[in-house]
């Protein structure tokens, strides 16, 4: 094989440790970003927390104060003076007619959201921190306080076992037999008589089998002097299947019920806990830290950061005083290579924040009837148009506005919330699907419950209004609204 050497021309992306930073710093949550900086602070020394500016700032004692002929705190002022450039070339990219203002600081953005509510003489810092019990927790309870022989508590503890967060007991009494070794020698009517005394506990109908086990053990619960008891019973043992189809004449005619005998029944029927065990949880509850804060101030929506999703940073002056200049020794090219991350660290959170900044903004300069008129008036947005209007990648756009919330006056959204699909209207527009989303929900609100409107006839009010939607697209945005089909929906007036 002949050798020989040969140019050629390409071109290659390069990830530079720098850019990696950038990117994993831009795609974290509040929480994780918090994190990423605590561990910054613990390895580098060159970073510290800006604590608020007193009249007279202190400075650390050094033991040879005394000849300094220049300052020593250049590398720092070089940084500021990059990170100011860098921010002042942002501003003029800035277009000034925009219908939204926008605010942040050199380093982390110090803007006054909302004032929070302080905490009160009322405020329970336990109740608000402690785990939630669990509904397995509170039935072991309960079954210590309950005098049962040994083998009646294995039993018990099994069942309790099989019984899942909702209060159903999944498994049946002959599956139960199969788990106990023979040597107990436990038999049929031992676990059955151990399942009756178990659904005596609190919640009431709690290890119930089925939906008409779970309200019968509900209704023998209630006073027998409560109005229309002896009905819901014959309702709930002879007739729930036509109570779940909706069928209330099959029902009045076999029952020899009126229309508000019948009334009465399902409002005592419908005061029943079908799913019991859900009052109990085992989560904790979490609670969101918004990124971004928009608010109406003289007439025009304020995009601001959150100034509390992380500490504001700044570079040690004492530690980069200490580098000096043409030396090559490990403790000084310890301090050089921790203040050049520290720079980069620094870079790599002002851009996180000048794009959060971009992002939010034009959002909400898209977005603006949604914050003053609702859900209806949600305009279609896909990430394109965000990024195209931003002049960055999409890939960017999503790593922005994933785990990233606003805090609106109509509530605290993901930032990904406001991108929708669009729909065909006849006018030859678009409308988004979070607004037909919203149409349909006040349509089922508004609608007689007597005849509760179907998928189909959603479809032609909403054709009606300029909205071309398909029946089986209104069953997915109705499904996803949790709102059930028309024959779930019928009541009785």
């Amino acid at each position: 094989m002949k050798q020989g050497l040969h140019l050629k021309l390409g071109h290659q992306l390069t990830m530079t440790p720098q850019l990696q930073q950038a990117i994993r710093l831009l795609q974290l949550s509040t929480l994780d970003l918090q994190q990423e900086i605590e561990q910054a602070l613990q390895e580098n020394p060159m970073l510290e927390v800006e604590e608020e500016q007193a009249d007279t700032p202190e400075k650390p004692d050094r033991e040879d104060s005394g000849n300094h002929e220049g300052p020593m705190d250049n590398p720092e002022r070089s940084a500021n003076v990059d990170e100011a450039s860098a921010e002042g070339e942002f501003e003029a990219n800035m277009p000034e007619d925009l219908p939204v203002d926008t605010q942040w600081e050199d380093i982390l953005p110090s803007s006054a959201p909302p004032p929070s509510e302080g905490a009160g003489e009322d405020f329970d810092f336990d109740s608000r921190n402690r785990g939630s019990e669990s509904l397995q927790d509170h039935l072991r309870w309960q079954l210590n306080l309950t005098r049962l022989s040994d083998s009646d508590r294995i039993v018990a503890l099994a069942i309790i076992d099989a019984t899942d967060a909702n209060g159903r007991f999944n498994s049946s009494v002959e599956d139960l037999l199969e788990l106990f070794p023979p040597e107990l020698e436990i038999e049929k009517e031992e676990v059955t008589a151990v399942l009756h005394a178990l659904q005596q506990f609190e919640p009431v109908g709690v290890f119930a089998r089925d939906l008409q086990e779970c309200l019968q053990l509900q209704l023998k619960q209630l006073d027998p002097q409560t109005p229309w008891l002896d009905q819901a019973k014959i309702l709930i043992n002879r007739h729930i299947n036509q109570l779940s189809s909706g069928d209330y004449a099959q029902i009045m005619r076999r029952m020899k019920l009126s229309e508000d005998d019948l009334r009465g029944v399902l409002t005592l029927v419908r005061s029943l806990d079908p799913l019991p065990g859900k009052q109990f949880g085992d989560d904790d509850t979490e609670y969101i830290v918004p990124d971004v804060y928009v608010s109406r101030k003289e007439g025009r929506w304020v995009v601001e950061l959150n100034p509390d999703t992380a500490p504001r940073l700044r570079i040690n002056d004492y530690y980069a005083g200490m580098i000096k200049r043409a030396d090559n020794s490990a403790d000084n090219s310890y301090l050089r290579d921790n203040l050049q991350e520290a720079k980069w660290f620094l870079k790599s959170l002002q851009s996180r924040n000048e794009t959060m900044m971009k992002v939010s903004t034009e959002i909400v300069r898209r977005q603006r009837n949604f914050l003053e008129y609702g859900e209806e008036a949600m305009k279609p947005l896909v990430l394109h148009d965000i990024a195209e209007a931003v002049e960055m990648h999409e890939s960017t756009i999503s790593r922005v506005t994933t785990r990233k919330y606003m805090h609106t006056p109509r509530g605290i959204f993901e930032l990904k919330y406001f991108f929708s699909s669009h729909v065909a209207t006849t006018s030859g527009g678009a409308c988004s699907s979070t607004a037909i989303r919203a149409l349909i929900r006040k349509l089922v609100a508004a609608e007689n419950p007597r005849k509760p409107l179907s998928d189909s006839k959603l479809a032609e009010l909403l054709e009606g209004q300029g909205i071309q939607v398909a029946r089986r697209t209104i069953a997915k945005y109705r499904d996803s609204l949790t709102i059930p089909p028309s024959n779930e929906r019928k009541r009785l007036v």
